[in-house]
């Protein structure tokens, strides 16, 4: 009886360290829903947009209005937001499995600083190409900076459905997958400045400037935060 009662415990005991993920399910199932909107409503965008990798046909079509507020590209960005969220999330409760259960607004807050942050350095952007009136090119720029950042928002929510349910992902995995989606984005926007590359080479300086306060600052300022 003893015996008996001593498993019954220890049953109990185990059951209260298991962490619900039932709202991590329904995040990443409202990323799916997100990409089977876009596939059904813009069939022929979406394919064009899978297909990057491979072509630039996308930006040859679709790069012809480079409206941001189109919305395929909302779309996809709600679905980044939530991907890159979950991925730091995950991170950080690697790092600190306490900071969950310490924090339960954690995930909310991560998605409120991330979005804030994407449309802070956006209209600062536009901004700039107002005041130098090179809009034209800054909407270009911006374009396909959405473009691929959301493309690689998919590789991430894939990472994502491995990291939760088939892979518990150590810290050391998490920092060099976080690293391998950073040299990426680094050539997507390398291939952005070889496009405008006479403009870059005629305002040197500027784009240096430019470089370092807002594609390098801002994510090193986006890091200490998450840290602290």
């Amino acid at each position: 009886m003893t015996y008996l009662y001593g498993i019954i415990l220890q049953v109990e005991y185990i059951s209260r360290n298991i962490e619900s993920t039932d709202w991590v399910t329904l995040l990443l199932l409202g990323c799916l829903i997100i990409f089977a909107l876009a596939k059904h409503f813009y069939s022929r965008r979406f394919d064009e947009f899978a297909m990057l990798p491979i072509t630039n046909k996308y930006f040859l079509v679709q790069g012809r209005n480079t409206e941001i507020q189109h919305p395929f590209n909302i779309l996809l960005f709600v679905s980044q937001v939530l991907s890159i969220s979950l991925l730091i999330y995950l991170l950080l409760k690697t790092g600190n499995p306490e900071a969950g259960e310490d924090n339960k607004w954690l995930f909310v807050q991560i998605c409120t600083v991330y979005t804030g942050f994407i449309l802070a350095k956006y209209y600062i952007e536009k901004i700039i190409g107002v005041v130098f009136s090179i809009e034209t090119v800054i909407n270009t720029y911006l374009y396909q900076k959405l473009t691929y950042r959301n493309l690689i928002a998919i590789i991430v929510f894939i990472a994502n459905l491995v990291f939760f349910y088939v892979v518990r992902p150590t810290q050391t995995t998490l920092l060099l997958f976080i690293a391998a989606i950073i040299v990426i984005n680094g050539f997507t926007l390398f291939y952005s400045y070889k496009i405008h590359g006479n403009i870059i080479l005629r305002n040197f300086f500027y784009f240096i400037l430019y470089l370092c306060a807002l594609e390098i600052s801002p994510y090193l300022i986006l890091y200490k935060v998450f840290i602290d």
